[in-house]
């Protein structure tokens, strides 16, 4: 006799369950899928990108504070025993959705990091998708716990008939203006965080070489050579972009006086084919061509596609670069 009883209360609580969190959870859900699918651009991808940001979370969120559905006046009425959850209207409820959403996306992407998931645009949509989805059920436990007269749902015929009913022509403007300063102030700041993301991501240019025991290490290229003695150098250019790239090279001799490059020698360039996402890296044998004695800069530039007719470390996408001495020949003392 137990199993019809169970299986009517599963059934009672599908029906009962709130049809606009259903859709906000399952479009959270479906906008992480787009942003994973679809390349940094894409249409879809910058469609999804605005409501997951800009309004799931937070309407999730006020799903949760505010259960219930807006009270009459007499409702309202302060009364020292009532303890009934807080209600708002559907104009309120949009604009606080686009609201809270300002904080709570932001504060999801602070918090990605340090949950080890990284800020690339899919770890943001998934970090996004989980809140929404986590307030969603909240949300429907609170509403769930309202008393059902005054338990807020989402129908068009209440929506028009609120519209029609007591509330004031002044009231109604001055919503329907919030709701769409409010709309248009996130999509301009979604407009501006969004457009350098679309356009690629960063480079990254490091120097290392090898120790005794063979491992790649950082800040340890030699500070003197021998005349006609190569540096072995491991560039490493990373790709944080979207796309496959190509790039080029130039290492250059630099002569520095009172801090300004007096002198400039090509010593060689490599061109390198690196896929998105990715690190290239390879050993390059530098011969200083200084005389003996002579202290000098060692650039590195790195260059997306051709490099200019004058590269230089102010036009280069990325640079860096070490300081090298060439000793004294052993050989012009005797």
């Amino acid at each position: 006799m137990s199993h019809p009883t169970n299986t009517e209360t599963r059934f009672g609580f599908l029906r009962r369950y709130p049809f606009d969190l259903a859709v906000v959870s399952l479009a959270a859900i479906l906008s992480y899928f787009v942003v994973v699918s679809f390349d940094a651009g894409t249409l879809p991808r910058l469609l999804v990108m605005f409501p997951i940001a800009l309004f799931f979370p937070g309407y999730a969120l006020v799903s949760m504070l505010f259960p219930a559905s807006e009270r009459t006046a007499r409702q309202t009425a302060p009364v020292a025993t009532d303890r009934r959850p807080g209600g708002i209207d559907g104009i309120e409820r949009l604009g606080l959705a686009f609201a809270l959403s300002l904080a709570i996306s932001p504060a999801v992407v602070i918090a990605l990091p340090f949950a080890g998931w990284g800020l690339d645009p899919a770890a943001i949509a998934g970090g996004l998708a989980v809140v929404t989805v986590v307030l969603a059920q909240l949300g429907v436990i609170r509403r769930l716990q309202t008393p059902e007269r005054e338990r807020f749902s989402v129908s068009l015929r209440s929506s028009l008939e609120r519209l029609r009913g007591t509330e004031s022509r002044a009231a109604m403007v001055s919503s329907v203006v919030l709701t769409l300063a409010i709309v248009l102030a996130v999509g301009a700041l979604l407009f501006a965080f969004l457009m350098p993301a679309s356009t690629g991501g960063y480079d990254q240019l490091s120097l290392y070489t090898e120790d005794e025991d063979g491992d790649l290490v950082a800040g340890e290229l030699p500070d003197e050579v021998a005349p006609g003695e190569s540096v072995p150098v491991t560039i490493a250019v990373e790709n944080g972009g979207d796309d496959d790239r190509e790039y080029t090279i130039v290492v250059q001799e630099q002569t520095i006086e009172n801090g300004e490059v007096v002198d400039r020698t090509e010593l060689g360039q490599v061109d390198a084919s690196i896929s998105a996402g990715s690190t290239g890296t390879g050993e390059q044998m530098i011969t200083p061509a200084a005389e003996s004695g002579e202290t000098v800069r060692i650039s590195v530039l790195l260059f997306e596609d051709e490099p200019p007719t004058e590269p230089t470390n102010e036009n280069a996408d990325e640079d860096t670069y070490f300081w090298v001495t060439v000793t004294d020949d052993p050989e012009s003392d005797d």
